[in-house]
């Protein structure tokens, strides 16, 4: 029937062999001055753990390293290549590279900072390579909860998906057969903390 696969295409299911996880320029200089920072990289790496558990690539990049400072350890990160950049975007000319090499998946899983910059250009460029796009709320964030929240708000018009930590790690899982249940049910023993997001469906 004419439109099945579009509408498939638009359910949003995640899966573990068509994912690759974004992370986006969460360095020190941004420390002080990120809305919920600490909250934000613990939500990140959390997926970032899930994403080595189920084998799901990902994507590290920094903006301007040099005076923003490397990526914080917490992320725990240091084994990706940070890819570094001056543009808003991640789709640099390396980030497209790897996503050749790793065979153009099909669904982005997105963190980092700014919601309203980085994540934002990174959102319109994946969605118009014709990639799933799925901000992780509870992952994201700008300096101001304002641009943070009309960011969300304004990404989710142009198609992506709102999500949360949570959420993603128990989508991709699917079952409590799947083999690797247990270790994604470690990281999900303490909930993700409260990161301002009410404030965005109040508004609503």
């Amino acid at each position: 029937m004419l439109g099945d696969d579009n509408n498939m295409a638009r359910i949003g299911r995640l899966s573990t062999k068509d994912s690759v996880l974004f992370l986006c320029d969460m360095q020190e200089k941004f420390r002080p001055n990120i809305f919920q920072f600490t909250n934000i990289v613990s939500n990140a790496a959390r997926l970032l753990q899930a994403s080595r558990v189920l084998g799901i690539p990902s994507i590290l990049t920094e903006q301007y390293p040099r005076g923003l400072g490397p990526t914080v350890p917490e992320l725990g990160a240091e084994d990706l290549t940070a890819h570094a950049k001056t543009s808003f975007t991640m789709m640099i000319e390396e980030v497209e590279k790897e996503l050749q090499t790793l065979g153009n998946p099909k669904q982005a899983i997105l963190c980092g900072i700014e919601a309203h910059a980085c994540i934002a250009c990174t959102t319109f460029d994946l969605l118009e390579k014709g990639m799933e796009v799925h901000i992780v709320a509870d992952a994201v964030s700008s300096r101001s909860q304002t641009d943070r929240l009309f960011a969300l708000s304004r990404l989710k018009q142009s198609g992506a998906f709102l999500t949360t930590t949570e959420a993603v790690m128990l989508q991709l899982v699917q079952d409590a057969k799947h083999p690797n249940f247990k270790q994604v049910q470690k990281l999900l023993a303490h909930p993700s903390p409260d990161t301002g997001l009410l404030a965005f469906f109040s508004a609503l």
